[in-house]
């Protein structure tokens, strides 16, 4: 129960954090979270990105954040720069409370590495 609580505190704080830094204060969702954090791995700030390049954004920041857990395994950087990941063990089932919670730990967890939190 207690690290629970302690999950629930570090998301709230992170959430509030970026939502001051990247969005004006507005909370930002799970999604647009992940979306950043496939910026950040990308390392291309400055490009404006459609759709399909979006998901892979999106993609890139499942892959990396589910890495520690065992899930993937980074492979190679292709000729633009992207990252790609190898399927170590798939995901076991899970409910889609069970998801958010798994992301939010791995999101947490990212950031408590980067330092970006504490």
């Amino acid at each position: 129960m207690a690290r629970d609580i302690v999950l629930k505190e570090r998301w709230s704080s992170l959430v509030e954090k970026l939502s001051h830094q990247f969005a004006d204060g507005d909370p930002l969702e799970l999604d647009a979270i992940i979306y950043m954090i496939g910026v950040q791995e990308l390392g291309q700030y400055h490009r404006k990105y459609k759709k399909d390049a979006k998901l892979d954004l999106m993609h890139i920041a499942i892959c990396r954040l589910l890495e520690p857990y065992g899930y993937y395994e980074f492979d190679f950087f292709d000729e633009d720069g992207w990252p790609h990941y190898m399927i170590k063990e798939e995901l076991p089932p899970l409910k889609a409370g069970e998801q958010s919670v798994l992301m939010k730990e791995a999101i947490v967890s990212y950031f408590l590495d980067k330092e970006y939190i504490t």
